[in-house]
């Protein structure tokens, strides 16, 4: 990695102390990672009621459309946020962003939260256009500084940045025609599903060789190689080609194989990492159980294509997103905010309590779906599994965020 001469020597943390500001604008994870755990108990817990009748919000969108939008377009990018904001100035050598301009970014991801919340108000152009301001300043944020540090190898990341943007522009389409978005959520969720197994195929296999390392092991995880990234394109193919004929009652055999062809290449991936080794180290072993829910995901995607079944198809879509979406990114919000605020990488027990909260919300979610008779209160359970694993992070991480770390 080449360094800047005004880095020579001096860390990111240690740059991220000159501002004398609140400390939750001191680094990018910080308010990111607070405001998206916070949003997105605040989610679930209003989805459930207003789809279940009880509530309504100020919003021309349906409850689903809404849901779906806030997770994907919401959540979702302000953890990406927070993630890339905090690493990207290790991989190019340069100043990370924070202070005021941080502070910037992040209203601007809140105005486009409030944006959608009332679009009653504001109608549908107004409404677009706040909320794709955040994922767009980001990607100018983001590209500025890989062409500044010349980072040229993690310009596929920017990329999938870009092409959430255009998911979201087709999804507020959609949603704006129809009451609803298939092509745009579908796109979505492989921008980020590819975008995951990416980056966890660098993080998974390198936290577990040092977690191992540190016990003594003989047996490492499979450094990455040409077949992840061969097992990385499977996976993207698959998913365009399940973004593009969305309807499982098509029951395309050739999408069914080549979903299936991905669920497996993606479960030996994880094979390779050594998941079962990790069982006494629940920081570890959360993102191997995370990282799982993604071959699951194309396991019941290329049933539901072979079979037609909108139910199954329905359960690969929550595979995905409460499973590999959620479970991992709340395992990297915990790793990340111990380890830049000084803290014991080894997970205590009201982590383990938000991590199983997180993994049984997935799976009750999915058995939410294959299960219609029990939908209601499976439904209501995973709301309130999910919330205590957000509200959790925010109640216990939060603390951490909003301090500076301990010198």
């Amino acid at each position: 990695m080449n360094t800047s001469p005004a880095m020579k020597g001096i860390s990111t943390a240690q740059q991220s102390r000159h501002w004398t500001g609140p400390a939750v604008f001191s680094f990018g994870f910080r308010p990111f990672f607070l405001a998206g755990a916070l949003y997105s108990a605040v989610v679930i817990a209003v989805w459930v009621p207003w789809y279940l009748g009880h509530i309504a919000l100020p919003t021309d969108w349906p409850p689903v459309a809404w849901h779906a939008h806030e997770l994907l377009f919401g959540y979702g990018p302000a953890i990406i946020a927070g993630f890339l904001l905090t690493a990207v100035p290790n991989w190019t050598g340069r100043l990370p962003v924070v202070g005021w301009p941080l502070a910037g970014l992040f209203a601007l991801w809140l105005l486009g939260r409030l944006a959608v919340s009332t679009s009653a108000w504001l109608g549908a152009g107004l409404t677009a256009t706040a909320a794709m301001a955040f994922l767009v300043a980001l990607a100018l944020v983001i590209g500025r500084e890989i062409a500044a540090g010349r980072n040229w190898r993690n310009l596929k990341v920017l990329i999938l940045v870009g092409i959430l943007i255009a998911a979201q522009a087709i999804a507020l389409r959609e949603t704006a025609l129809t009451g609803s978005s298939t092509y745009g959520v579908r796109l979505a969720i492989g921008a980020i599903i590819v975008l995951i197994a990416l980056i966890g195929g660098r993080i998974v296999p390198s936290f577990t060789r040092n977690w191992l390392k540190h016990r003594g092991a003989d047996r490492m995880p499979a450094p990455f190689s040409r077949f992840d990234l061969a097992v990385v394109l499977a996976s993207a193919v698959a998913l365009a080609a399940w973004t593009l004929i969305p309807d499982p009652e098509a029951a395309r055999a050739w999408i069914s194989a080549l979903l299936g062809a991905a669920a497996i290449l993606q479960g030996v991936r994880l094979a390779r990492w050594r998941p079962l080794a990790t069982g006494a180290e629940p920081l570890v072993a959360i993102l191997h159980i995370g990282y799982a829910f993604i071959p699951l995901g194309f396991a019941l995607a290329a049933v539901a294509a072979w079979r037609g079944d909108p139910a199954l198809d329905a359960a690969a879509i929550h595979a995905w997103t409460a499973g590999a979406i959620g479970t991992m990114t709340l395992a990297v919000m915990t790793r990340a905010t111990r380890g830049h605020t000084g803290r014991p990488l080894a997970a205590d027990g009201a982590t383990v309590l938000i991590y199983a909260g997180v993994v049984l919300a997935a799976l009750t979610r999915i058995l939410a779906a294959l299960l219609p008779a029990f939908s209601g209160w499976l439904l209501s359970a995973s709301a309130a599994l999910w919330v205590i694993a957000f509200g959790g992070f925010a109640i216990i991480y939060g603390p951490m965020l909003v301090r500076r770390a301990p010198r």
